[in-house]
């Protein structure tokens, strides 16, 4: 059975998708676009768009019971690949070791002009 999640800490989907969706301990992200749920707007720099993100990742994951500690497999898609090594030392910080499988690819486009999209899947005992 299936749960699905949703916080004001994040933005709302912009589309017919769930902000995450709980499938027994597994937590799946949709994929989180840096859009700050309290302004509705996006900051300019690479490396602030990879922070919001994950924060919004973050937000989500703690809707369904769990933090960064949970992420076992993380996928970032950016605009340009060019942009990885600002986006992973932001991405570093929001672990603590240990980090989680990744796989990151160039889009050709991201919703609202994104430089950065991140989505996650947490592992949640129930």
């Amino acid at each position: 059975m299936k749960k699905i999640f949703k916080t004001k800490n994040a933005p709302e989907a912009v589309g017919a998708y769930s902000q995450a969706v709980r499938a027994g301990s597994f937590v799946f992200t949709s994929g989180q676009l840096p859009v700050n749920p309290d302004i509705g707007s996006m900051p300019e720099a690479v490396e602030e768009q990879a922070r919001q993100s994950m924060k919004n990742v973050g937000a989500v994951i703690e809707a369904a019971g769990g933090d960064y500690s949970h992420i076992v497999k993380t996928t970032v898609l950016l605009s340009d690949i060019g942009d990885f090594t600002a986006v992973n030392r932001v991405y570093e910080s929001f672990f603590e070791g240990g980090y989680p499988a990744r796989s990151c690819f160039q889009a050709a486009a991201l919703p609202k002009g994104a430089r950065v999209e991140i989505e996650a899947v947490a592992y949640v005992p129930e």
